[in-house]
């Protein structure tokens, strides 16, 4: 039983922070840069739809990622440092961070409107995110890597 919660943690970890390394590079090159083309008239509406939409999407893989991430100090497959344990959730307390005292404050002020310094502080403070997931990618993929090895 050990070894399937092993697996089962392992795997759901794997699949959340790879959908999300995927997602936060759209969001970072397409998604966000269009914003500033949804025009004044429309935008207010558009992005309290764009947040309430977001949440759907965002939200299940995130926990989930979360989740697995403090399950893996004790359901870790062999192989696997608790080091990348530790480095993947000071990565995902970056993530978290980042969302709840940045990007979030830029989505609630640009419901209200668009202001083109928000938008600009949006995008550029979303590289915080970025690169923090794509470092978590990387990670997860030498996890994966170390413990097909392993096998």
């Amino acid at each position: 039983m050990n070894e399937v919660m092993i697996r089962l943690v392992f795997l759901s970890h794997a699949a959340a922070t790879l959908y999300m390394t995927g997602l936060i590079w759209f969001v970072q090159v397409v998604h966000y840069p269009l914003l500033g083309a949804v025009g004044d008239s429309e935008f207010s509406a558009y992005e309290q739809r764009h947040m309430s939409l977001t949440t759907w999407v965002v939200a299940p893989p995130m926990l989930v990622e979360a989740a697995t991430a403090v399950l893996l100090f004790w359901f870790r497959p062999t192989g696997v440092s608790i080091w990348f344990v530790w480095v993947g959730v000071i990565l995902l307390a970056i993530i978290w961070l980042s969302t709840a005292f940045l990007q979030v404050p830029c989505h609630e002020a640009l419901s209200k409107g668009f202001d083109a310094d928000v938008h600009q502080r949006l995008v550029s403070t979303n590289w915080i995110r970025t690169v923090a997931w794509s470092l978590r990618g990387l990670l997860v993929w030498w996890m994966v890597w170390t413990t097909w090895k392993m096998s």
